[in-house]
This record gives C-alpha cells, sequence and structure tokens, in this order.
C-alpha cells in the first residue's frame, strides 16, 4: 500500500469541503453519544452495523438533514473509526495501559473523512478531483500508481485541504548491497549514536523556532477570541508549528533513505517514548525517535535494508562490548564515560550501548 498526498488549490468552493467535514465531526460526536448511552443501559459494546443502519433511518428525519451533506460510505467510515478507536481500547486495558475510551472532539477540530468506492473522480490529465458534484483542482507533485483503495479529505490547523490516495502500490528499489551493519542508541544530545563512529546530530527543528513561536503565542493571548484578528494570529502560530513538522519529517525521510542505502542491517532499541516524554520534558518531543523509526521501516521495505528492534530491558549501556562484564554502578545517568573494572578497557557510554545493540541485534531474527 502506497499513500499520495496532494495538496487543494484555496478557492472558495473549498467551503463546501470544510462543510462536510464538520458534517463528519457533527457524526462522530452524535455516534460517541449513542455508545455512551448504549454502554450505560445495557452494560455492553453496541454493534456497528445496527449503528450503521440507524444513521440510514436518520437521514430520513428533519432534525438530521445535515447528514445528507456526506456520502454514504463516509458516514460509513466515521462508525468504523470508532468501531476501532474502541478495540484500541480494549486492547490497552488488557494490557494494562492507561488511557481512556474514545469521547467527544470540537467539530472545528474534526480533520477528515474518507470516501471508498464511490463519490468521488480523478482526473490525472486536468489535476481535478471530483466530489460529489463539485471539481478541485491539486497541485500534482508526482504521478499516481497502482489501483486507488481509499481518498480521504483532510484539513490542517491552517485551514489548507489535502487529498490522500491510498493505493495498492509497492515500491521496490534494486540496490547494491553493501553487508554493512550498524547499530544505534538513541539519545538527547546526540540523535543517534553510532556503533562505526558516524554519529547523527538532530537540528532540533522546535528548538529553533521556539522564540518566534512564544512570540506568536503572546500576540494571539492579546486579542478578542470572537475576533478575525485572533483567526489571524492562530493561523500565524499554527503555520509555524507546521514548518518545524515540516522540516522535522523532511530531515527523517532523508535520513532513513541515506541510511537505508548504505546500510543492509540497522539495530536500534525499542523504546518506551511516552514514558521518556515524561521524564526528560519537550525535547523528546522534539527528537520524535518513534516517528523517525516508522519512517526508517517504510524505507527499509523500498531497499531490502533489516531493520532489528532490541528489547528496552537490555541493559545497552551497563554492559561492557569487550568482555561482556556488567556494571550496575553505570544506572546513574551522569555517568557518561567509564572503565570496566574488569578487562581496564575505556568506554564512552551511548558508544559502547550503540555497540552492545549491534551485537544482540545480530543474533536476533531481523523483523517483517
Amino acid at each position: 500500500m502506497k499513500t499520495f498526498r496532494f495538496k487543494l488549490y484555496s478557492s472558495r468552493r473549498n467551503i463546501k469541503l470544510h462543510r462536510q467535514i464538520d458534517t463528519a465531526g457533527l457524526i462522530y460526536n452524535h455516534c460517541i453519544a449513542l455508545h455512551k448511552r448504549y454502554r450505560g443501559l445495557f452494560h455492553r459494546q453496541l454493534n456497528s452495523f445496527k449503528l450503521k443502519s440507524h444513521l440510514v433511518k436518520l437521514k430520513r428525519s428533519t432534525k438530521f438533514h445535515y447528514l445528507s451533506e456526506l456520502n454514504a460510505q463516509a458516514v460509513q467510515d466515521v462508525v468504523e473509526r470508532i468501531e476501532r478507536a474502541y478495540a484500541l481500547f480494549r486492547r490497552n486495558r488488557q494490557h494494562k495501559v492507561r488511557c481512556s475510551p474514545p469521547n467527544f472532539k470540537k467539530v472545528r477540530r474534526y480533520k477528515s473523512f474518507t470516501l471508498k468506492q464511490n463519490g468521488w473522480k480523478l482526473d490525472e490529465a486536468t489535476h481535478t478531483l471530483t466530489v460529489g458534484d463539485q471539481r478541485y483542482r491539486y497541485f500534482q507533485s508526482r504521478r499516481i500508481r497502482g489501483r486507488i483503495k481509499t481518498v480521504t479529505i483532510k484539513r490542517d490547523a491552517i485551514g489548507d485541504i489535502y487529498v490522500f490516495i491510498v493505493t495498492d502500490a509497492v515500491d521496490h528499489e534494486a540496490v547494491t548491497r553493501t553487508g554493512k551493519s550498524v547499530g544505534y542508541d538513541f539519545g538527547l544530545k546526540i540523535f543517534l549514536t553510532a556503533s562505526d563512529s558516524n554519529d547523527i546530530i538532530s537540528p532540533l527543528f522546535f528548538e529553533r523556532n521556539a522564540k518566534r513561536i512564544a512570540q506568536l503565542g503572546r500576540s494571539r493571548s492579546l486579542k478578542a477570541e470572537t475576533s478575525k484578528n485572533y483567526q489571524r494570529a492562530r493561523c500565524a502560530l499554527a503555520r509555524r508549528h507546521k514548518k518545524a513538522a515540516n522540516q522535522r519529517h523532511d530531515f527523517h525521510f532523508k535520513l532513513a533513505h541515506r541510511l537505508c542505502m548504505e546500510y543492509e542491517t540497522i539495530c536500534l532499541e525499542n523504546l518506551n517514548i511516552k514514558g521518556m516524554q515524561r521524564f526528560f520534558g519537550r525535547k523528546i518531543g522534539d527528537l520524535a525517535f518513534s516517528d523517525f523509526v516508522q519512517i526508517l521501516k517504510y524505507e527499509a521495505t523500498k531497499f531490502g535494508t533489516s531493520i532489528v528492534e532490541v528489547d528496552r530491558f537490555f541493559a545497552s549501556s551497563q554492559i561492557c562490548h569487550c568482555c561482556g562484564e556488567k556494571n550496575r554502578a553505570l544506572r546513574d545517568l551522569r555517568i557518561r564515560r567509564w572503565t570496566c573494572p574488569h578487562c581496564g578497557a575505556k568506554h564512552d557510554r551511548d558508544r559502547n550501548a550503540a555497540i552492545n545493540i549491534l551485537k544482540k541485534g545480530l543474533g536476533q531474527r531481523p523483523l517483517a
């Protein structure tokens, strides 16, 4: 599966898409209310098939005439999203992961709706997408490959509209393999410390933009929420956040592409990023290690690179990679350099961890 993203041209007719996304948000909140009420009365989950049938009946009433704004399959997709959210909630509860059930969302913050087999028509020659009876032009940056499965209309915090086209295309690039392997240890000062000393330092894009973001945040706080000036200030702040996110996303993709071209096997630690974020705060989010790993796995499928994840409880920092002796004193994170009491080898904490991750990873079976 491959997703193609295109931005729609700004136009007055985009108001209809915004209205349809708002309609999807209203349907979402209505379905959540029905789920909560059914759970309170009968103490069990509302069947999604019954809920879809109920929404079809509601379309005929004048009170819920707004349901007709949206394609029937898009309405069904909202119900399926809620069903998936409840399934994830139940799975997390079984694994004793702290979480809350799906809840109401502000309509203005609802982001998207999805069309499947019908309700849309694509014309690549003229770069137009027809949704319902309205045509929209989009910026075509590349050709669409494969058979189209779904079309998702999505808006961001600024109000720009994007179309996400999912196809069944698969990327495979023939690359001459070098046979090289590398282990990486994730850190705060250095993004990835490599076992072969080719370290990667993150530019910390949010930190770069933090001063301007703070200025725009203060400017927004001085405006009345119902005024047009507030909306302008809100969009300016969202645009700056989007810039930092786009820079980070671009950095991650280019880095993942380069690593997959260079190495045949890449070994990483399977870290608890949420837990680290509670201890180390905003910088973990700025580095976005989890997002990078997902992008790396995606790029690895294109080049045939093996990504091996080492268990997070493996004491990579405490074990001497020369003799295998474990030094429990290294639980103190302030110790950055140390000498092995058993063999006398001198180590940098992160470099030693990266080498241990590589050794441990090469002894494991690569993930599919």
